[in-house]
């Protein structure tokens, strides 16, 4: 048997692609896996900031246009990046069980966000981050920040910024949480939807690949990340606006804790909802509905409330 898998050039996704290539041969010590690197849109334009590039799929449209020609059999995506519409004739295989979903502050002179001098520049690409970072500090100044992950922790640590938000799980996959200044808590900084998550994305009639990749599933992963992309979707917004939602499994119970934010750019305004139920994409439309009710949908277009 064998599966050849898109990636993109970054270390980052090199490395999930091999972490689950490692996982499916320790299973099948006969299996042979074989990467494909494809240039993403995402990639290419590194010189400005994503919400000016605009559009869905940055970080996937090529992966998934190599799986449907049968270029490649599947595809590990950043599940964050994958837009909340999924072509009928994908479909994502497995999750697997998901790492640390925290941001994490990094600084090569200060300890935590708290900490910042007046006015330090903190550097982000996320909307989502620097609405948070905001609502606690206004008075920091927000600059783009763009490039994989050690380029972006590079530009930290020779003081081009005072401090960057980074996503922990990324630092935590290539083995650089030791250069973490502080681990943001969801109170300070809730996660993007499906952040520290993989999603392995494959042909929906590829029964090969589905009944290979269905041993590295993990449930409660899979049912936190649809509730909170239930919301993203319900909200009716893109991976590149300031909404964050995160979810935890009550396996016991079997209940879903869903928690969601949707945030003016400047970080003046937040609305917050939260909420538990059993089914993931009931839960995450329920509380899209309970943010739009209290103006969810003004915050996002820039609009004042009336």
């Amino acid at each position: 048997m064998k599966l050849t898998f898109a990636t993109r050039p970054s270390a980052l996704a090199r490395q999930q692609t091999q972490w689950v290539i490692r996982q499916l041969q320790d299973l099948w010590p006969d299996l042979q896996c074989e990467e494909r690197v494809i240039q993403t849109h995402g990639d290419r334009v590194v010189d400005r900031p994503l919400p000016a590039i605009g559009g869905k799929g940055l970080f996937t449209q090529e992966l998934e246009e190599a799986i449907l020609s049968g270029e490649v059999d599947a595809a590990v995506h950043s599940l964050k990046d994958l837009p909340t519409e999924e072509n009928p004739r994908l479909i994502i295989g497995c999750i697997p069980r998901r790492e640390d979903a925290r941001d994490a502050l990094i600084s090569a002179r200060f300890r935590n966000l708290n900490e910042l001098p007046s006015e330090a520049v903190l550097g982000t690409s996320s909307l989502r981050r620097s609405a948070q970072a905001l609502r606690i500090r206004p008075d920091l100044i927000i600059k783009s920040l763009r490039g994989n992950v050690d380029t972006r922790l590079k530009k930290a640590l020779r003081g081009e910024y005072d401090a960057i938000i980074l996503a922990g799980a990324g630092l935590i996959r290539l083995g650089l949480q030791n250069h973490v200044a502080e681990w943001l808590t969801f109170d300070q900084m809730l996660p993007a939807p499906g952040q520290g998550a993989l999603a392995i994305q494959c042909r929906a009639d590829d029964q090969k690949a589905l009944e290979l990749l269905a041993r590295l599933e993990h449930r409660p992963t899979r049912l936190a990340v649809a509730a909170e992309r239930a919301f993203l979707a319900g909200i009716g917004a893109g991976c590149s606006v300031p909404v964050a939602a995160y979810a935890e499994v009550d396996e016991g119970q079997g209940l879903i804790q869903l928690h969601a934010r949707v945030i003016a750019e400047d970080g003046a305004r937040m609305i917050q909802v939260q909420a538990e139920g059993s089914e993931a994409q009931d839960l995450g439309t329920r509380l899209a509905e309970m943010a739009l009710e209290q103006g969810a949908g003004e915050l996002l277009t820039g609009q004042k409330p009336s």
